[in-house]
């Protein structure tokens, strides 16, 4: 059985930071895409950063590029996004996500993703 938890979030001022943590177990085998995506109130759920677990290679939407950092431990059991300079646009409940493959460049679409964790708020006050 798949599980994704996620931890890390919490209350932080414009230009501060946070790291969310996402460990993922009962997902063995070949490779996959790890993702956080994220969803503020009344928007739909989009995508903000990933990491293929075969080629370690890594994708950012444009709203978060050489603001935000993902990561994958050795083990390929948990990533981590470092977010740095935050705005308060940035505030949105952030899930963890697995997706077998992205139907088009860079991070997977919500459609792609097979499993979810269960969120954890950011909330960013200016």
């Amino acid at each position: 059985q798949v599980r994704l938890v996620e931890s890390g979030g919490g209350s932080v001022q414009a230009g501060g930071s946070l790291t969310l943590s996402c460990a993922v177990s009962g997902y063995t085998g070949r490779a996959v895409y790890l993702n956080w995506f994220r969803q503020a109130p009344g928007m739909e759920r989009e995508g903000v950063a990933s990491v293929f677990t075969g080629s370690g290679n890594t994708y950012y939407d444009d709203s978060v590029k050489g603001r935000f950092t993902i990561s994958l431990d050795n083990a390929k059991t948990t990533i981590n996004l470092q977010m740095d300079s935050l705005k308060p646009e940035d505030s949105a409940m952030y899930y963890c996500a697995t997706a077998p493959r992205s139907t088009r460049r860079g991070v997977p679409k919500k459609s792609d993703v097979d499993f979810w964790g269960q969120g954890t708020q950011v909330t960013v006050s200016s």
